[in-house]
C-alpha cells in the first residue's frame, strides 16, 4: 500500500466540511458527512495509486460502493465550485497536481 499525498485528504475534508455546512447548516459535520468523509479517508489510505492517484472520475478502479460514489460525487459537485474562495491555497494545489499528471 502506498501513502496517499496528505494535501488529497486536507482538500477531501474541506469539501465535506463546506457541504455539510451549505446544504445542512451545521459548523460541525452532521453524522452523515461524518461518515462520508471515515468512508473517503478509509479508501485513499487504501487507494493502489497511492500518491500518483488520479483524480477519482478518472480513475480505472471504483474503489466506493455505488451509494457512496453517488454520495461524494454530491459532495464534490456542491463544494468544489466554491473551494477556491475558501481554501485558495489547497484548490490551486490540487490543479497543479491534475495539471501535471494530465500532461
Amino acid at each position: 500500500m502506498k501513502e496517499v499525498n496528505i494535501t488529497e485528504k486536507k482538500i477531501l475534508t474541506a469539501m465535506i466540511r463546506v457541504y455539510c455546512k451549505r446544504v445542512h447548516g451545521r459548523k460541525q459535520l452532521c453524522a452523515d458527512c461524518a461518515r462520508l468523509g471515515e468512508y473517503a479517508l478509509k479508501r485513499l489510505n487504501y487507494c493502489v495509486y497511492g500518491d500518483e492517484k488520479p483524480a477519482c472520475r478518472l480513475c480505472p478502479v471504483h474503489c466506493y460502493s455505488p451509494a457512496m460514489r453517488e454520495e461524494i460525487k454530491k459532495v464534490m459537485r456542491n463544494a468544489g465550485p466554491g473551494m477556491m474562495l475558501r481554501h485558495p491555497i489547497l484548490s490551486a494545489k490540487y490543479f497543479i497536481k491534475e495539471k501535471q499528471k494530465a500532461g
